[in-house]
């Protein structure tokens, strides 16, 4: 009994631990970089995409793919895992990349660094957007690196090779794409860690639209200085540095950038912020709609104040039999003869739309459900609005005849009739001697 429960504690354990880091390793693409000059000395750079794999453990530790370059990413105060906690490996994509310096070399201001770093950037995104992170790799040598620590010339690295590595420095967001609606708040998600505490860090905010770039935040803390709004400033020294939306207009719609930098180190992540305004949709008549056989009607169906651009509007109809039943209902009937107003721009920039049709009354048509169904990328399920229609008989020209020579019939009757009853009131009271 004692075995048994000591396995049960033990299987309880390796799943906390599980449960904590469940990535132990991910694979990799290398983007390394073949950098030439041709004869007009111009720069020319060839991708090179290797295998690689980014392996968390302990100096020392086996490759998991011997055949693949190995990134051995070491205990430091910064663990990537931490940022992508609860998430399954084949969830995430990561791209590995060397970092140039520019041929300086920076002493890393941390406990045991040596005098030389050769750096890389690690760059994992979840595959739903859910987030993206960039962090830096730094592989310490009390020797000069060969070569230059810059794309002009960097020193081989061979297939098969093990790199032990530190993190240094992380930037993530929970928002690489953001949608918003008009008037709504937005926080834009950005967070960044660094392995040692005072660093001379600069964190700045940018916006960009349609090759115009403007800067929106900029804070260094070497110099306390601070220009613009958006940032909290007492949670930067938490590492937050999450951007502030007070009221999304139009022109909010961008590309945000946050950008962190460290001496020798700069990163930054791109916030894509969409705005989405669902339509308002409205009909030209009400719930019900009551017609003579053969009479003409224009049904509209108006999709307002909408962005982007793109709308779906769909008319059908729907037999009355069919609108009680749950099973082995028919499915409604498209409508073929509709037409579409063109698109008209409002002035807060959103668009509106119509579609349109003549419905001629049948009686076959009579309790029949006509549905307008409007789909837009801003809404989870179609917006719908419907009207059921009542078709009268149309009452034939003699019957109308008939109807109205009886109905003046009766009153030349019933004027004849007072006529002689006033007449006959006037003689009686002629004959009375009073």
């Amino acid at each position: 009994m004692a075995f048994i429960l000591k396995i049960l504690i033990y299987f309880y354990l390796s799943a906390g631990v599980q449960g904590v880091h469940q990535i132990a390793w991910l694979s990799c693409q290398f983007i390394d970089e073949h950098v030439t000059v041709n004869n007009e000395s111009h720069v020319d750079t060839q991708l090179i995409y290797r295998e690689a794999m980014l392996q968390f453990g302990q100096t020392g530790d086996s490759p998991v793919n011997p055949r693949a370059i190995t990134f051995l990413v070491t205990g430091s105060k910064l663990d990537l895992r931490r940022y992508m906690e609860g998430v399954e490996a084949e969830r995430v994509e990561c791209e590995l990349r060397r970092y140039s310096t520019e041929g300086i070399h920076v002493r890393w201001p941390v406990q045991g660094a040596q005098g030389y770093n050769r750096w890389f950037s690690c760059i994992i995104k979840h595959s739903q957007e859910l987030f993206t992170f960039t962090g830096f790799l730094r592989q310490s040598s009390d020797q000069p690196p060969p070569g230059q620590q810059d794309y002009r010339r960097w020193p081989a690295i061979a297939d098969g090779e093990i790199l032990t590595t530190t993190v240094a420095m992380v930037i993530k967001t929970q928002s690489p794409s953001v949608k918003a609606g008009l008037g709504s708040q937005k926080k834009l998600h950005c967070q960044f860690a660094i392995d040692h505490k005072g660093p001379d860090v600069t964190v700045e905010w940018h916006r960009q639209h349609r090759g115009e770039r403007i800067q929106l935040f900029s804070h260094t803390s070497r110099s306390g200085q601070t220009k613009g709004t958006g940032v909290a400033l007492k949670n930067l020294a938490g590492g937050d540095a999450s951007y502030n939306l007070p009221f999304t207009k139009m022109n909010s719609e961008a590309t945000y950038i946050c950008s962190v930098s460290v001496n020798p180190l700069f990163t930054s992540l791109d916030i894509n912020l969409h705005i989405e305004e669902p339509p308002r949709v409205s009909l030209n008549v009400g719930p019900t709609v009551s017609l003579q056989e053969g009479e003409d009607q224009k049904i509209v169906c108006e999709a307002g104040g909408y962005y982007p651009l793109d709308v779906e509007i769909v008319w059908y109809e729907q037999d009355p039999a069919a609108l009680g039943q749950r099973v082995g209902a028919p499915l409604p009937k498209v409508l073929q003869n509709i037409l579409l107003s063109s698109h008209k721009l409002n002035k807060d920039d959103t668009y509106s739309v119509s579609a349109f049709f003549y419905l001629q009354a049948s009686l076959r048509d009579s309790g029949k459900q006509f549905t307008c169904s409007v789909s837009h990328k801003s809404l989870r399920v179609p917006i719908k609005k419907s009207f059921i229609l009542h078709v009268e008989e149309q009452v034939s020209w003699s019957f109308n005849l008939i109807v109205g020579f009886t109905v003046i019939t009766l009153l030349v009757i019933l004027c004849v009739m007072l006529r002689y009853l006033h007449s006959a009131r006037k003689q009686s009271m002629r004959e009375k001697p009073y």
